[in-house]
């Protein structure tokens, strides 16, 4: 059972850690997966940045009912080409752009939208790079970013930054490392927004340079 109060709580606990960490404003993307819709009405009206999703079924589900006064909707979680029509009326930024064939696919139906609306903007995306180099992990090879944000800009695309998950054991030294390298490639690449940083590792993510954070156990508890 949500509780406003104590997500309102919890979501001003983060905003203040956050705040203590860094001398820029951070983004708070409140990851509401497997919550109800409600859960994304709470958290807009505690004031985070954005709602993280990571599944096509479930954002199109919650949001078709209506976008109301929602914070802009993120989508997070791995992305098959064939959800891209029937999600781009919904997202307002992809975060998990990793691979040329799905970002030729944002092309298609971007132009096929535009031209019926001429004023459309451009989809907005953060390409995400794979920076443990975990086996089968998604993201991009760091090698191989050049070569992505070249079809990004290809396909209409505006790139905003990039985004990556730290690695799945946890370890500190390879966390560190993670998100020193993806702030490095922001910087290299001169774009504006670093996402990096899940409740686990946020503090860390904030303290390297991160400018967006996505948090969902800390803001909602434990979903079980």
């Amino acid at each position: 059972m949500l509780a406003p109060q104590e997500v309102a709580e919890n979501i001003s606990r983060v905003r203040s850690r956050l705040d203590e960490l860094s001398s820029h404003h951070v983004g708070l993307i409140a990851v509401t997966k497997t919550w109800p819709r409600v859960a994304m009405e709470i958290a807009t009206r505690a004031g985070v940045d954005g709602l993280g999703e990571n599944y096509a079924q479930e954002l199109i589900s919650k949001v078709g009912e209506g976008r109301g006064d929602l914070a802009p909707v993120h989508f997070i979680g791995g992305l098959q080409s064939n959800k891209v029509k029937s999600l781009m009326s919904h997202v307002d930024i992809w975060q998990s752009i990793d691979r040329s064939s799905l970002l030729a696919e944002f092309g298609v139906r971007y132009r096929a939208r535009r031209d019926t609306d001429p004023t459309l903007a451009r989809p907005r995306v953060l390409l995400q790079v794979n920076t443990t180099g975990e086996q089968g992990k998604s993201g991009c090879d760091p090698a191989d970013l050049d070569d992505l944000r070249a079809a990004a800009v290809a396909a209409d695309c505006e790139v905003l930054g990039l985004m990556t998950v730290g690695p799945t054991d946890g370890d500190p030294a390879k966390t560190e490392s993670a998100f020193r390298l993806l702030r490095s490639l922001v910087d290299r690449h001169g774009l504006s927004e670093c996402s990096m940083g899940m409740t686990g590792d946020y503090e860390r993510a904030t303290a390297l340079g991160s400018t967006m954070v996505r948090i969902g156990s800390a803001i909602f508890g434990s979903r079980g």
